[in-house]
């Protein structure tokens, strides 16, 4: 079983080395001001190349993108020349890295898109969600999100330009492809969930309606870099940062066989990974596999044992693992080879320096 995991795969013009993903995951240590990756950033995923494939953490794609303080942004030269020293070194070390674009919407505060207001879907506030701003700390000052205002026609454009722009600046930083954040409650996602929308035009209202801005974004990016660089994520159950969808089976089995059209390489899917969470229906990941045909990736309280089960099956093509990744840079090898795993510090997930990031050891017997 322990096998399935290290076979290699082919994802579009890339031979991955085993199944493993390591996904995106926020960590808060771009260099200020500017929002610019960094060396430390460099180490840290060159360190993790031993995983069939690196999805960088989410970058934003405009100053008006940015949900959190510290987050790398990949619209301006300084921010692709600090990518660039990220992707050499993990293909350095053998590595395949693609970038996480990410559009936060209306899960944000004025403190971090310099003082404007949020745009969304819809003028709906999320309830109960917070976000981190730079508070003049080393540590993460949480605050509530406020009302964003409705996009026009015309923001749209423009940000489906913006996600067009990135995806070919991620190319020119030395990415091997781009994942889209349509997942967790961000921009996408407050299009596609029937209670973050109230939209009266062709943006909203049917499935249809709703997954068009998906659509759209999806095809100006496969339309600049190529469709067998664009990765999608989705997270079709998941209330994080308050969206929430009347029929998730319905709206996200159509999704993914929008996707399918645009024949894009990947589908990665965040599952609910809270630990009293219900699992997945498998009549939903049986749809999902009947309707998506490239490679799917599957992520969310995964541990080994579940990920080789997953693919010797068929119901995945690769397994996402997330926060194993954070303290174990040699998790294939672990594993593998049936090492124990370390236990990351949860006070070090975000902002901060090295500590936390690239301090934890490869396993010694």
């Amino acid at each position: 079983m322990k096998d399935a995991l290290f076979q290699p795969i082919q994802l579009g013009s890339l031979t991955l080395a085993n199944r493993i993903v390591m996904p995106p995951m926020t960590r808060s240590r771009a260099t200020q001001p500017g929002n610019i990756a960094n060396e430390m950033m460099a180490e840290y995923y060159a360190q993790r190349a031993s995983a069939g494939l690196i999805i960088a953490e989410g970058t934003q794609i405009s100053p008006m993108g940015q949900g959190y303080a510290w987050t790398p942004g990949i619209y301006t030269q300084e921010q692709i020349a600090g990518w660039k020293k990220v992707t050499d070194a993990v293909h350095q070390k053998g590595g395949k890295i693609f970038a996480q674009l990410w559009h936060v919407g209306r899960v944000t505060h004025p403190d971090n898109i310099g003082g404007e207001q949020p745009i969304s879907s819809s003028a709906l506030k999320a309830e109960n969600v917070k976000v981190f701003i730079d508070n003049g700390t080393d540590e993460p000052g949480f605050v509530d999100v406020v009302e964003p205002r409705e996009m026009t026609k015309d923001d749209i454009k423009m940000v489906v330009e913006q996600y067009r722009q990135a995806a070919l600046n991620a190319i020119e930083a030395g990415f091997d492809g781009i994942e889209l954040h349509a997942a967790n409650g961000y921009l996408v996602n407050q299009f596609i969930d029937s209670e973050a929308n109230n939209r009266t035009d062709e943006y909203g209202g049917s499935i249809e309606n709703r997954l068009r801005f998906l659509g759209e974004v999806v095809e100006a990016m496969v339309d600049a870099i190529g469709a067998d660089r664009v990765g999608v994520r989705l997270a079709p159950f998941t209330s994080l940062n308050g969206t929430v969808d009347a029929t998730p089976v319905e709206t996200y089995t159509a999704a993914a066989a929008l996707l399918n059209l645009y024949k894009i390489v990947y589908l990665h899917i965040a599952e609910v990974d809270w630990d009293d969470a219900p699992e997945t229906p498998k009549t939903f990941k049986t749809a999902v596999r009947e309707a998506y045909q490239g490679v799917l990736i599957w992520a969310g309280r995964y541990n080994s044992e579940r990920g080789e089960e997953a693919v010797a099956e068929g119901t995945a093509d690769m397994i996402g693992f997330g926060r194993p990744f954070v303290a174990n840079p040699d998790l294939p090898a672990r594993i593998q080879n049936g090492y124990p795993l370390a236990a990351h510090d949860p006070n070090t997930l975000f902002g901060g320096a090295e500590k936390g990031l690239t301090d934890y050891p490869e396993y010694t017997a």
